[in-house]
């Protein structure tokens, strides 16, 4: 395991002067699990750099690294973490991100995801960083079970008692969070209308030209009227994928333009039953095109006329944003985070959770109907547009760092 960084960038000397602190001295520290997450900074971190902060990542090694450390400019530091339980690893994984802390001594450490904000709110702890801030995400523990369930629930209660500030991505996911009693209700926020980072509708997220359109149903094999449902994610059973493909047993046969998008891959972890899946592999109008490179997203969307989004949970799916900024109707349960992606008849339909019938019976309805297609994929595209731009999400962070380091007027003097 090694936690050498890139690129180490001097520290920088704090200020804090009564309750304002000068945010050309602030350094901040986000921790993440995984490389393939780097997505949740996606533009964030240039912006807060662009702001006079000095930014660092850890994460485990892995090929978007690069990419990213060339886009955002900021050092990555690599510390090798799991997403599974594996108490050994994760000791080592502990290590790793407190001897990085310390070597950073960043005034803000921001975790995200359930294991990544774990090891940093207690990292953070233990390395003294002055502000400590918990990007929730999701909640495994919402369809966990037993003894897993147990462990998870204590994850996140530690979490949450350890940071000083727990940034909820939807108001469904904060509610629980305070219902289960993981987190006191003054801790918890919701920035602006949620989601972990914005969609940028007004530029990456656009409706394609009808040439772009025509060329990717080509590609993938559409014939002219064929109506095209997608599905974006990972091809697990927490996703509802084993629900959608028995609501396709329900609409292959009475809706013959109807055809399958499958943007994801299969997980090992949470995997859907193989027969399920080979099942509908092996249905001629079902396309699986695998993992896509997030630039290459905008043009799958294109061959789409509607999106699925059949999750059992969610923190605040993405899918349902970009769904909307592409003029795209989406269908969704009414699990957690989904209904804060969704507004029931206006951009797109709810339905209950692990229902395949309720699923199919929405989805034939705006495969018959191109007119309602059309008026919820507009709205949800207004919508997206009006209440979830990148640039307000980060905004609303950069407020809460300097709120939080006002508060911890020592912060200063820890880190120096």
């Amino acid at each position: 395991m090694s936690d050498a960084s890139t690129k180490v960038l001097p520290d920088p000397v704090a200020e804090v002067r009564s309750a304002k602190v000068r945010t050309t001295s602030i350094t901040v520290a986000h921790v993440m699990t995984k490389p393939i997450s780097l997505h949740f900074l996606s533009g964030q971190v240039s912006f807060v750099r662009n702001r006079g902060f000095a930014v660092h990542v850890i994460t485990s090694p892995g090929p978007n690294v690069e990419p990213f450390t060339a886009q955002e400019g900021a050092p990555v530091h690599a510390v090798e973490m799991t997403r599974r339980v594996t108490p050994v690893e994760d000791l080592r994984a502990l290590w790793g991100v407190w001897r990085t802390l310390r070597r950073i001594r960043p005034h803000i450490v921001h975790g995200h995801t359930p294991k990544g904000g774990l090891l940093a709110m207690v990292g953070g702890w233990l390395a003294r960083t002055p502000v400590r801030v918990y990007h929730l995400r999701g909640l495994p523990l919402a369809t966990a079970t037993g003894p897993r369930r147990a462990f998870l629930r204590l994850a996140e209660r530690t979490s949450c008692l350890l940071a000083h500030r727990v940034l909820a991505v939807s108001p469904s996911l904060r509610a629980v969070m305070v219902e289960e009693g993981l987190c006191a209700p003054g801790k918890i926020k919701v920035l602006r209308g949620g989601s972990g980072n914005g969609i940028d509708a007004a530029g990456r997220f656009t409706p394609q030209p009808e040439g772009v359109r025509q060329a990717m149903r080509s590609e993938h094999g559409f014939p002219p009227d064929a109506v095209v449902v997608g599905f974006v994610g990972r091809i697990t059973r927490d996703k509802g994928f084993a629900d959608l493909a028995a609501a396709w047993k329900l609409l292959r046969d009475r809706e013959p333009r109807l055809h399958l998008l499958v943007v994801g891959s299969p997980e090992r972890e949470d995997p859907v039953p193989v027969e399920v899946l080979r099942a509908l592999e092996a249905e001629p109008r079902a396309r699986f095109v695998g993992s896509v490179p997030p630039r290459e997203m905008p043009r799958e969307y294109a061959a789409m006329d509607m999106v699925a989004l059949p999750s059992h949970r969610e923190g605040f799916p993405n899918v349902g944003l970009e769904g909307a900024a592409m003029a795209l109707p989406v269908v969704a349960t009414s699990a957690t985070g989904c209904v804060d992606a969704v507004v029931d008849g206006v951009t797109g339909t709810i339905v209950p959770p692990r229902s395949p019938q309720a699923l199919a019976a929405a989805l034939a309805r705006y495969a018959s109907d191109p007119g309602l297609r059309a008026a919820h994929g507009q709205a949800g595209r207004r919508r997206v547009l009006a209440e979830f731009r990148p640039e307000d999400i980060w905004e609303a962070i950069l407020a809460e760092y300097r709120s939080l380091l006002g508060e911890n007027r020592g912060a200063a003097r820890l880190v120096s």
